[in-house]
């Protein structure tokens, strides 16, 4: 975790060293709702310094000699409902993946819809906000394909994610997560139906989850149930955009 950490911190040290240069991004980063959002931490530094290096910088890939022998879990390992134990029964045969909100096509997906697109391949190394790592190879679609063919509406600003797996003991709460189009759109964004050259087990989130590579891993979305493009992040849960971050336990933009 402290390496994390502190390579965070190192982009936060970076910004304040040179405000100068920060000044302008996105259009996204200049909007007032956003900055309220991410402005309570260096999460809003870190953003922006990402912004800075590269839209489109890659993160590392590794090759097959680097997989991590035993790849933990992590957050649900089965969302356990009934609706999900048919799925699981029928080997996902009649489960759809609904694309809505903001898009000039609604859609559903099936998953051999999905597995019939281009896919991606990739070998990248899991950084989880708990402190522990694992390098794993993941097989999906590239969202940025799915959203293409959705088409979404010019007012559309983040993706949001929503879940089969709950948290919460007293008030089960469904998962969700977001991202902003610009992680959205980036080449190593995928939505995974394979690990290490099978299908994706269960207990990291069958059938789909995102793989988001600049993010720890809270970000990366498990048994994604429907995607929703929406114009601001304030009617999505509390309001901050996405399970932990409105439980106060991590910040929204999670860059490594």
């Amino acid at each position: 975790m402290s390496r994390l950490f502190t390579r965070r911190k190192l982009l936060t040290g970076v910004a304040l060293a040179t405000p100068a240069v920060l000044v302008g991004c996105d259009r996204l980063g200049a909007a007032p709702s956003f900055r309220e959002t991410v402005l309570r931490s260096g999460e809003w530094l870190s953003y922006r310094v990402h912004r800075l290096i590269g839209s489109n910088a890659l993160a590392r890939e590794y090759t097959k000699a680097d997989l991590s022998p035993d790849f933990r879990t992590n957050g649900n390992t089965d969302p356990g409902t009934q609706e999900y134990r048919r799925h699981v029964s029928e080997n996902f045969a009649n489960w759809q993946l609904q694309v809505s909100g903001l898009v000039e096509q609604p859609k559903g997906y099936t998953l051999s819809e999905l597995k019939s697109r281009p896919a991606r391949t990739q070998i990248t190394r899991h950084d989880c906000v708990e402190g522990w790592s694992a390098i794993g190879g993941w097989t999906g679609v590239p969202l940025r394909t799915i959203l293409e063919d959705v088409q979404l509406k010019p007012e559309a600003r983040y993706i949001v994610f929503q879940c089969a797996d709950s948290f919460g003991r007293m008030s089960p709460t469904p998962y969700y997560e977001s991202i902003d189009l610009v992680d959205a759109f980036h080449p190593q964004t995928i939505l995974a139906y394979g690990m290490n050259g099978s299908d994706l087990p269960i207990g990291h989130g069958a059938p789909v989850r995102l793989r988001v590579e600049r993010q720890l891993g809270y970000k990366h979305a498990k048994f994604i149930m429907r995607i929703k493009a929406v114009a601001t992040l304030a009617k999505i849960g509390g309001g901050k955009g996405g399970y932990w971050e409105d439980v106060g336990f991590y910040d929204w933009y999670a860059g490594i």
